[in-house]
């Protein structure tokens, strides 16, 4: 991508990551105004003039709001000169449905994949939560669709601040992203299963001989939302005989009370990259998302 005729936009409440990406990519970069009408509709402003490149940074958690801006923002970048559009979202929401489990259910990775699809010529994201599909591609088909992943960054960090530590999935879904870290820094790794009987009540069992006792463990995962399947798993893992237990996120959801949840079941330290502003926050994804922008081209 070339960065002399790309121009970066962002909105106000995510000014700060998204400066960090235009600093490491070396991107212009200007804010998207918004105002608020009484009955909740929106106004946007963008800069009149716009390069024939611009790529839009909107993470979409609490997205229904989001999705609406993204509509209003490419489709009047289009007039203001952009005839090239990507789009950086840190958090990609609605990927989790991604078939009809009971008659009538929208299937909303494959609406909103499309919706995105119909906006822009790439979509750079990180550890989308997908489930039955193998690439982000499938979910949303964009020219460059580039999904990376955060948990190599956050085993960084606990190879840093932990002695060898046990890297540990709290369920099957969560495989694919302890092994990535788990290679990359040379660890230990192993999966839990998980059995959901609820929203907020799982049950978690052990791999059999999991090799615990005595360890330092972090458990690696890519969303933390209610906490419930962390908290669980960390108590299986201090029964066990853990001697300590962190918990490392690429996206720090966390709802009201999580926190509580997971410390009082056990955890130490909680962290998570910056995909999400959060006070757990402790690495960032702006070089790793620069890099991405750099390989491709929008044209």
């Amino acid at each position: 991508m070339t960065t002399a005729e790309t121009l970066l936009l962002y909105f106000d409440d995510e000014a700060g990551p998204a400066l960090r990406l235009a600093a490491h990519a070396g991107l212009a970069a200007a804010a998207i105004e918004r105002h608020r009408f009484p009955d909740d509709e929106l106004r946007l402003r963008l800069p009149p003039l716009l390069p024939p490149q611009v790529v839009v940074y909107r993470g979409l958690h609490r997205p229904n709001d989001k999705l609406v801006e993204l509509l209003l923002a490419a489709r009047t970048a289009t007039t203001l000169g952009a005839r090239r559009l990507g789009l950086v979202a840190p958090y990609l929401a609605y990927m989790r449905q991604d078939t009809a489990f009971h008659d009538g259910e929208a299937v909303s990775q494959r609406i909103v994949g499309d919706f995105l699809a119909g906006l822009f010529a790439a979509v750079i994201t990180i550890d989308p939560h997908l489930h039955r599909v193998a690439t982000l591609a499938e979910a949303v088909p964009v020219r460059h669709a580039v999904a990376l992943c955060g948990a190599p960054l956050l085993a960084g960090l606990a190879v840093a601040r932990r002695a060898r530590p046990l890297l540990v999935g709290p369920d099957a879904e969560s495989r694919q992203w302890v092994e990535a870290a788990a290679r990359r820094h040379g660890l230990e790794a192993v999966v839990c299963a998980k059995t959901r009987r609820g929203d907020r009540e799982v049950d978690i069992a052990l791999p059999p001989q999991a090799p615990v006792a005595g360890r330092a463990v972090v458990l690696v995962d890519d969303v933390a939302s209610s906490g419930h399947t962390l908290a669980r798993a960390a108590e299986r893992l201090r029964a066990a005989g853990a001697a300590s237990v962190d918990v490392a996120v690429t996206h720090a959801l966390f709802a009201d009370g999580a926190l509580d949840l997971i410390h009082a079941a056990g955890v130490g330290e909680v962290w998570s990259t910056d995909c999400i502003a959060h006070p757990s926050n402790a690495v960032s994804v702006a070089p790793m998302l620069a890099a991405a922008l750099r390989e491709i081209d929008l044209g």
